[in-house]
């Protein structure tokens, strides 16, 4: 009798919201070890056009713009093909709510729940579900809708300080911001409300519009990425140590710098999965890649966040320092079948996003053909030319450029970090105000 995998007619993997050329391989090893030619089927929101950026040219792919707030539409461009699908899977967090509603119409592939998608992209909703869980893996938190007197004597009451104050369904760093006392947390409050739904309109927001306030835990940042199958059994990638914007001077919680591997003791490491395996638990989910951002506290490691989906840079960071296919493997976890895990560390990544000290206008990027000469060096993805409008990760805004280095030895990619933190100036020009006459 044939499996699921086996059976001819499922030659179809069903990609949500984008399709990228790391994919685009994946099928072709996928195509070469099952047997069979195995082609992408992509669906993107015709009310979203700019998507079409992310999928890779492929003749050979079908693309479907469908409006994804139809069930009907989508029943409808699914039909066709529904009886091909080996698996569904969705690349950024952005894309997390068009699986959702995607989920229904696959029944019988392999995809976790529609609640769990929901616990995980609401952070407010995940944090309840985490602490009722296991209280001690997760930060107290209150939700709070304005900057009232009354709503900030119950944040200081129940909460207390320092605290974070960050938006429950926005990505990244939007709009969080650290409080240490009771007048920063009134600017900071009101600053959240103010802005809170032109951000979330902006940046395409999952849910209602939140504010979420939570205890601020002081330790170090890490992040992991496990895969988990259908029975919950679960696989994990290597940890990465995450150094905030915060660490090196900034204002700011967006990722400075991401490196793996990391000088950690097994036991230590352990440890850090266990809680990870309680959050995917508690959590619901099943059939995904998790992205997990942990911070190791005097208290043992807690739970910053999890995700549904893989990582920002880790297919990359992964690739260079252990051979792991981690685009491959978020397929594979989902046909399913066992994740390839490469043991052997063949060296040391670092990704570094730089944004400028001070808001304005760019007027010069020093030390980039500087930063391309590094041994390390390995891509850069410049995002701001010169005129363009500089803003922080904590008001939506993009890096000005990231760059990911590699170096089998880490002292010589330490090395090549501080050269880069040394070469780099990022000038900008505070915008004129105009004088209403």
């Amino acid at each position: 009798m044939s499996t699921f995998a086996d059976a001819q007619e499922r030659d179809m993997i069903l990609f949500v919201g984008s399709y990228l050329k790391s994919q685009q391989e994946d099928l072709r090893w996928l195509s070469e070890k099952l047997g069979k030619k195995i082609t992408a089927c992509v669906i993107v929101d015709i009310v979203k056009p700019d998507e079409y950026t992310n999928i890779v040219k492929d003749p050979k792919a079908k693309v479907l713009v469908v409006d994804l707030n139809s069930r009907a539409a989508i029943q409808k461009a699914l039909a066709p093909y529904k009886h091909r699908f080996l698996a569904v899977t969705s690349r950024a967090e952005r894309n997390i709510p068009m699986l959702k509603s995607i989920i229904p119409h696959v029944p019988h592939l392999n995809a976790p729940t529609e609640s769990s998608l929901d616990w995980t992209t609401d952070k407010i909703k995940m944090r309840q579900m985490l602490r009722s869980y296991d209280r001690n893996i997760a930060p107290k938190f209150l939700v709070v809708q304005d900057a009232s007197k009354e709503t900030m004597d119950r944040i200081e009451r129940l909460v207390g300080f320092p605290l974070i104050i960050k938006p429950s369904g926005l990505a990244a760093s939007l709009l969080v911001t650290l409080c240490y006392h009771r007048e920063e947390l009134e600017a900071n409050l009101k600053n959240t409300v103010r802005k809170l739904n032109q951000t979330y309109k902006k940046k395409r927001g999952r849910g209602e519009p939140q504010i979420l306030v939570e205890e601020f835990m002081e330790g170090v940042m890490y992040s992991i990425d496990s895969y988990v199958n259908q029975r919950g059994n679960t696989y994990h990638t290597p940890l990465v140590h995450v150094r905030t914007g915060r660490s090196e001077g900034y204002d700011d919680f967006f990722g400075y710098m991401r490196i793996t591997p990391v000088k950690l003791r097994q036991h230590k490491v352990d440890d850090a999965r266990k809680v990870v395996e309680k959050a995917i638990d508690a959590l619901g989910l099943r059939s995904t890649t998790c992205h997990i951002e942990l911070m190791k506290t005097e208290d043992g490691w807690k739970v910053i966040e999890v995700g549904p989906r893989i990582g920002g840079f880790r297919h990359e960071m992964y690739s260079l320092s252990y051979g792991i296919n981690h685009s491959l493997n978020d397929i594979l976890i989902r046909i399913p079948k066992k994740p390839l895990m490469p043991k052997r560390v063949r060296g040391y990544t670092a990704v570094m996003q730089f944004y400028p000290r001070h808001k304005g206008r760019l007027l010069a990027l020093e030390g980039v053909n500087r930063a391309r000469k590094l041994e390390s060096f390995q891509r850069i993805s410049i995002k701001k030319k010169i005129g363009d409008l500089c803003d922080f990760a904590r008001n939506g805004d993009d890096p000005v450029f990231d760059i990911v280095l590699f170096n089998k030895d880490r002292s010589r990619l330490l090395a090549d970090i501080r050269r880069l933190e040394q070469a780099i100036k990022i000038k900008t020009k505070k915008p004129e105000r105009r004088v209403v006459k």
